[in-house]
């Protein structure tokens, strides 16, 4: 890492209220990012992924939402204290986000032309004319055939791997330094998928842009990540560079997810899971919340939360990684 990284998350809390109660989603989520770097930000869904990314842009769901602590700097601008019209002229020039369902973030009745055109104009002062072209240069800089003719079509009349790229040019039409990817294959098939990441990984060479990819899938990790953050229960249990967390996890819970994995069982083998369900919010688990479904788990993890602890080279929330680590050793072939 650098002396100043691009962007510095420090104890980031989010909280939810409902029914008269505050429910924490985010607890004190720190983790850093220097440019052209790809940090894959894993867990099950409600791990506090996507809330986590939303917050960073200010751009929490609903009106129960709030952030509670922690600072966000971006280029060494810390952001909370930004109000609304400030954070206006953040988003798109200096970060910007990939949302996960495009269908539901593409205008219906704007062309596509216009919607990646309508940042340009508004950040950048551009004329129209000069924004449509921007606008063609980005469709084809994502690899939109036929680019010319799309510029004019409607979200419909697009595919879901088309309305995906669309997205892309959109978040990349102010040329920010920092880009969120939310889930940016969710629902493609498999030639698509490969396809959007070839694409996300050739901008990042181009550009030296910054991703954070939120993912369930440790196969789009590993495909394409410099670092991972494991989250569960809205906090990070485990952070490193992606060969050592894939590799020598320290966490029963990244363990868990790698060895889910379809790739990680053989074929005459069943399929491994992690027992059990992820804790509601509303109920959340004394000590550490993984521990109703730990393997691992004694009675110290029943008590207080772990810290986040600097172990070997990376992170992890786990009172008992030595005995991970052993139980590793000992499986290993000598």
């Amino acid at each position: 890492m650098t002396a100043v990284p691009l962007l510095a998350v420090k104890d980031l809390s989010v909280v939810f209220r409902r029914r008269g109660a505050d429910l924490e989603a985010v607890r004190g989520v720190s983790f850093a990012l220097d440019a052209s770097e790809i940090l894959g930000l894993v867990g099950e869904s409600g791990s506090g992924k996507t809330v986590t990314c939303r917050a960073l842009l200010k751009l929490l769901p609903g009106q129960n939402a709030r952030i509670t602590g922690g600072t966000v700097r971006l280029e060494d601008q810390d952001l909370m204290p930004l109000r609304e019209a400030e954070m206006r002229r953040i988003r798109g020039p200096k970060m910007a986000m990939i949302f996960q369902n495009p269908s539901s973030h593409l205008d219906p009745v704007m062309t596509i032309g216009r919607q990646i055109a309508e940042a340009i104009v508004f950040h950048e002062r551009a004329s129209e004319k000069q924004a449509r072209s921007r606008a063609l240069e980005l469709l084809r800089q994502v690899g939109i055939p036929d680019a010319e003719r799309q510029l004019d079509a409607y979200p419909h009349q697009l595919s879901g791997g088309m309305r995906q790229r669309a997205m892309i040019a959109i978040a990349l039409s102010c040329r920010p330094r920092l880009l969120i990817a939310d889930e940016p294959t969710t629902a493609l098939d498999v030639t698509v998928q490969a396809q959007i990441l070839r694409l996300l990984l050739r901008l990042r060479d181009e550009t030296g842009l910054a991703i954070v990819l939120i993912t369930h899938d440790l196969g789009v990790v590993a495909q394409t990540c410099d670092r991972v953050a494991v989250m569960y229960a809205g906090r990070i249990v485990e952070q490193g560079s992606k060969p050592t967390v894939l590799t020598c996890p320290l966490h029963p819970y990244t363990e868990g997810l790698i060895q889910s994995q379809p790739e990680a069982a053989p074929a005459s083998e069943r399929l491994s899971s992690i027992e059990g369900q992820p804790p509601s919010l509303a109920d959340l688990p004394s000590g550490c919340a993984f521990h109703p479904r730990c393997r691992y788990a004694q009675a110290a993890c029943r008590r207080h939360p772990p810290p986040l602890a600097e172990v070997d080279g990376h992170q992890t929330a786990c009172l008992r990684w030595e005995t991970l680590a052993a139980t590793r050793r000992i499986a290993e072939p000598s």
